[in-house]
């Protein structure tokens, strides 16, 4: 694995990481939303969380099949 793969294959970790707190937070939001104003703005929330989790497992998987992803 080269320093540049590692490098991407970090910042793809991340995505998915930031991507998951996205999800978190549009639940724990919409738990206590107020308004449906504040429900709609979780939802657009989480939908682009799901979106971009999606793409970055994409790219994921696109590492693995050229062998540069370490689990690691």
């Amino acid at each position: 694995e080269t320093d540049m793969s590692a490098t991407c294959n970090m910042h793809i970790r991340k995505v998915m990481d930031l991507a998951g707190q996205l999800i978190a937070l549009a639940d724990e939001g919409e738990e206590k939303a107020q308004h449906d104003s504040c429900i709609v703005l979780y939802g657009i929330v989480r939908d682009c969380a799901y979106r971009i989790r999606q793409e970055a497992e994409r790219e994921r998987e696109k590492h693995v099949t050229a062998g540069t992803w370490n689990e690691s």
